[in-house]
């Protein structure tokens, strides 16, 4: 887990442990290959952001998958990096999408028609 203020990460590790203690977290960049890089961070919503990772002390070849939680733009210069090192990637879109569905379900009580919701959202957000 990597976070600007080391303080932040290691106290997110300690909840993280607190709530699974059977989940290994480990603060600071990872020294070998890793399932996983997400971002979490507002860095990539502007065009001449910085990556949301320091490349002399991590690599993003070094990752099978990356999930950018941003969506506008749906192609963040990180998914960009990521996608051209040959990596999985996905956008936030889904995990806005599914947030709305299921809070459309607690407050209806209906099946939340997920499809026609997708469109709607990615008409909206992507045109």
């Amino acid at each position: 887990m990597v976070n600007r203020t080391r303080e932040k990460a290691e106290a997110v590790a300690q909840e993280i442990q607190a709530s699974w203690p059977a989940v290994k977290v480990t603060v600071g960049y990872p020294s070998r290959p890793v399932d996983l890089l997400l971002n979490a961070t507002s860095l990539g919503l502007k065009a001449d952001d910085r990556l949301p990772l320091d490349e002399d002390k991590f690599r993003i070849k070094d990752v099978a998958a990356v999930y950018d939680m941003i969506y506008r733009p749906a192609e963040t210069e990180l998914l960009k990096r990521a996608k051209a090192a040959g990596c999985r990637t996905a956008n936030g879109l889904g995990m806005l999408l599914y947030q709305g569905a299921k809070a459309l379900e607690i407050w209806s009580g209906e099946a939340a028609p997920v499809q026609v919701m997708r469109q709607a959202l990615e008409k909206n957000v992507y045109g």
